[in-house]
């Protein structure tokens, strides 16, 4: 789980050491944004750790599930840079998991949805995962294309 976490981060990295700040909200043929992958996935690794933990969410957290949406005057290198925090955040997590408590129960999301540590887990590098390909993917599809015409505001997502 760490190496995935730790291939995603780098992954980022690299495929948006030069992104645009100005087409971080562009959503090609209606795809989610670079800038909505990049809120959404540190925002879930962040929920992630605190069920791992046997938490509730707390109002922070439902304030940034929230603002993963709407776009915002952010930089791609802060937003960039969230991510990577939230990618050590998680890290930390795994090590400080006691394997004797991976089989524990945990549930999920507002509905308590039944997991375990293990599960919420992996769950967390899976899904981090697959938004970095959606992310990858939009953000090459993005440079490729010429820049929209300026509207005054952003694509929103």
């Amino acid at each position: 789980m760490a190496h995935a976490l730790q291939q995603a981060a780098e992954d980022v990295a690299a495929a948006l050491a030069a992104f645009p700040d100005e087409r971080l909200w562009e959503r090609p043929a209606g795809v989610a944004s670079v800038g909505f992958h990049l809120r959404h996935i540190a925002g879930v690794l962040d929920r992630m750790a605190t069920y791992t933990r046997a938490e509730a969410l707390s109002p922070a957290q439902f304030a940034a599930l929230a603002a993963e949406e709407p776009p915002s005057p952010e930089t791609t290198a802060a937003l960039v840079s969230t991510f990577e925090a939230a990618v050590e955040t998680m890290t930390s997590q795994l090590r400080a998991t006691d394997p004797a408590t991976l089989f524990e129960a945990r549930g999920v999301g507002r509905q308590a949805l039944p997991s375990t540590v293990i599960g919420v887990l992996i769950h967390a590098a899976e899904h981090t995962q697959r938004h970095v390909g959606q992310l990858l993917v939009t953000a090459r599809v993005v440079a490729a294309t010429p820049s929209p015409p300026a509207s005054g505001s952003p694509t929103p997502r």
